[in-house]
């Protein structure tokens, strides 16, 4: 199965857990210039195999499919998150259009091909590019943004839902933090 899709999901999945995606906290120039100072180089060779395989597997097709959809799965999610008013109708979509602009898939496979390095064999990423040059591969490769996408989008309704009779649980067995909570959500309006 690919790597590549769930990591799509990582781009998007803060939204989901109410996080603040429009102002992202900057990392640090030194933990930066660290980062780039101990990447370990890659051999060439398996880079390019690397590469070849991204393109067997139509990855970069599929990362633009996938982040394309779950950004339309996640404007109810970012609707709820922001104050009511009909600015979201505007706001929103400015946003992912943005966020999309900003989005480079170019940029996401340069941050994957270490990640492949670091736990494939060349042989395996040659076995995997033979594997999806059959027709069950090419089937896997056609189905499995789709795939993907439905599974972390069912994975977030149900972890909403859990989220929700948790909470409700929680407050019905300690009215004195309901109390607390109605208390200050009154003091913030």
């Amino acid at each position: 199965m690919r790597i590549l899709m769930p990591f799509a999901f990582l781009l998007l999945a803060p939204l989901a857990f109410g996080q603040d995606t429009v102002t992202p906290q900057p990392v640090p120039v030194k933990v930066q210039q660290q980062a780039s100072i101990s990447a370990p180089k890659i051999d060439p060779v398996k880079e390019a195999a690397i590469r070849r395989l991204f393109e067997v597997q139509g990855t970069k097709k599929s990362m633009e499919q996938v982040i394309s959809e779950m950004s339309a799965n996640m404007k109810p999610t970012l609707s709820k998150m922001l104050p009511p008013g009909e600015y979201q109708d505007k706001l929103i979509p400015l946003f992912f259009e943005k966020f999309q602009s900003k989005l480079k898939t170019d940029d996401l496979l340069d941050l994957i091909v270490p990640i492949y390095d670091k736990h494939l064999s060349k042989e395996d990423i040659e076995g995997l590019a033979q594997f999806y040059q059959t027709p069950l591969g090419k089937k896997m490769t056609s189905v499995l943004p789709q795939v993907l996408v439905e599974s972390q989008t069912a994975a977030m309704n149900m972890g909403q839902e859990l989220g929700r009779k948790a909470m409700l649980e929680v407050l019905t067995e300690h009215p004195e933090l309901e109390k607390a909570m109605e208390d200050a959500a009154a003091r913030k309006n």
